[in-house]
């Protein structure tokens, strides 16, 4: 949990985090490597890349320039 509440103070928009989250989860399951050091062999993916996101070593660019787009109904 403590995890949890370090990346939330670090990308403080929830939908973000989870976006952020499962998107780096997703390429770890696929073989990419981690951009910290896992601390055991056995670490969970999420802690690592909730751990990334504490870091710094993943970050998020949001284009608040760019036109919302509209969902199909």
């Amino acid at each position: 949990m403590e995890l949890l509440a370090q990346a939330k103070e670090r990308v403080p928009s929830i939908p973000v985090l989870v976006n952020m989250v499962s998107k780096r989860v997703r390429q770890l399951n696929a073989g990419y490597g981690p951009y910290v050091k896992p601390n055991d062999p056995d670490e969970e993916r999420l802690d690592i890349a909730l751990r990334e996101i504490v870091e710094g070593k993943v970050i998020a660019e949001i284009d608040f320039e760019a036109p919302a787009t509209e969902r199909d109904s």
